[in-house]
């Protein structure tokens, strides 16, 4: 802490005014029958014939107790039926109807794909920059000074590098907090995204109250995109309550979620954010709160008490000094935790990782292997308990029949997995991104065989990097 006399460092929300924020993202879409209470309204399915039989998986993940052993609903050498884009059903020896698609899945795993509930896509422009820094560092040193240069062409080339990239790491869903301002960059982040075949929730944050262009953003762009959804992004601090208010006030007024930063880092005390939020009749289901590292008993008693949604980004607040959740205490209380990625400052898409360091912190935090989360509440918070925050267990998260087919297959048969032990605890303790052989998002395969399906990854990369090029070059 610093000396009285010395000018306390700047709140989160200072800075970002300032520089403009660098956030992270999580998406999901609408609902299939019965929908989880607070689950928000979404639009209709996408039509098409995508069927699909994934054959022989020697080991499904349905995270659905209702459909196989343990927490997990695991079921053994069963079949996957995907009809229409929704897991129709899950069993032995299924019937393979005419003209669909067969995955041979013998030896490998099926399991829900990844729900990233944070993430900054276009920080993949500064991947492994300002690698001595602090938050506070890394927007002066980083964020602030590549946000400003973007052009459209820009925008697209990198968030689809991003995008694609989670995409291979196992992630279908994805919320992406977007501190871009003019329509035109919007407008090119939004086309990166619908174009990777993601199912992503975009949320927007305005520079200043502006319910107007929140609203032509929302109608002209994201709700067009058929796997698209949209939040309203805020971040809140005592200096800005009037702005945060208008935020959660243009989020009731469109039926969408609020999504906040939240004590990221012990100097933000002084934001009292966790008061604002309450202050403006914010905590609810429909509030998204992201890092949340320094609550105090009190705030976490709140946070469950009017069932608040928390994204825990672990490896990006290692990277960044910036303290550990106390995850353990939020799982006590029931809170909905998912995981989030957050963009530039985790460097990578790996959820392999993200898991483990998920687990891993905490039993440094309390000395306990013990301590919540273990292995298979972790996956769960990975896939399932993702959805839950984001309001959208009842299509996504887990292979319930009637839900929406989002889904990898997971190959064990690589070096760095086998010899097979305990296959779930592998999934979280070796499994990487090479592991995941096949991706399947609303029933379509964005991934089969280890590659991407219908990408040029020489080209996505390379226009990448001359987009990079140019934004240091304009330095």
């Amino acid at each position: 802490m610093q000396s009285a006399p010395t000018p306390p460092p700047p709140s989160r929300r200072d800075v970002l005014a300032g520089l403009g924020l660098a956030a992270a993202t999580p998406l999901v879409l609408g609902s299939t029958p019965g929908p989880a209470r607070h689950d928000l309204p979404s639009r209709p399915a996408v039509p098409g014939g995508r069927t699909v039989l994934l054959r022989g998986a020697s080991l499904v993940l349905t995270m659905d107790p209702a459909l196989g052993s343990g927490p997990l609903g695991a079921v053994e050498n069963a079949d996957v039926l995907v009809l229409d884009g929704a897991v129709a059903a899950i069993g032995t020896a299924l019937r393979t109807p005419p003209g669909a698609r067969v995955v041979e899945a013998s030896g490998k795993l099926v399991m829900p794909g990844f729900v990233d509930t944070h993430n900054h896509l276009w920080q993949a422009a500064i991947r492994g920059g300002c690698t001595d820094r602090d938050l506070f560092g890394w927007f002066r040193g980083c964020t602030d000074p590549q946000r400003g240069r973007l052009t459209p062409a820009d925008v697209h080339s990198i968030v689809r590098l991003a995008a694609l990239d989670a995409v291979q790491s196992g992630v279908t869903t994805l919320v992406d907090w977007v501190d871009i301002f003019s329509y035109d960059l919007i407008e090119s982040y939004v086309r990166a995204l619908a174009g990777t075949g993601l199912r992503f929730t975009y949320a927007m944050f305005p520079p200043a109250p502006d319910a107007a262009l929140v609203t032509k953003v929302k109608r002209e762009l994201v709700d067009p995109a058929p796997l698209g959804s949209f939040q309203v992004a805020t971040h809140a601090a005592r200096a800005v309550e009037s702005h945060n208010r208008a935020h959660w006030e243009a989020a009731q007024d469109l039926g969408v979620m609020l999504n906040s930063h939240v004590l990221e880092r012990p100097e933000q005390r002084a934001d009292d954010p966790i008061g604002v939020l309450a202050g403006i009749g914010a905590l609810g289901p429909r509030l998204l709160i992201n890092h949340a590292v320094h609550l105090t008993d009190a705030e976490i008693a709140a946070v469950a008490e009017h069932d608040v949604r928390v994204a825990h980004c672990p490896l990006s607040n290692m990277r960044l000094a910036s303290g550990i959740m106390r995850l353990s205490d939020l799982g006590q209380r029931g809170v909905k935790v998912g995981l989030g990625l957050d963009g530039g400052t985790n460097d990578t898409s790996d959820f392999h990782a993200l898991m483990k360091t998920a687990v891993g912190l905490q039993r440094v935090r309390t000395t306990r292997a013990s301590v919540f989360p273990q292995v298979h509440e972790v996956l769960r918070m990975a896939t399932l308990g993702g959805a839950e925050v984001l309001g959208l267990s009842g299509r996504v998260g887990s292979l319930t029949p009637g839900k929406r087919a989002d889904l990898v297959v997971i190959d064990p048969a690589a070096l760095n997995f086998a010899p097979r032990f305990d296959w779930v605890g592998q999934i979280v303790f070796n499994g990487r991104p090479e592991n995941v052989d096949a991706v399947f998002v609303d029933g379509r395969a964005l991934k089969l065989g280890g590659r991407l399906v219908g990408i040029d990854t020489e080209r996505v990369v390379r226009e990448a990097e001359a987009a990079a090029a140019r934004l240091r070059a304009a330095a």
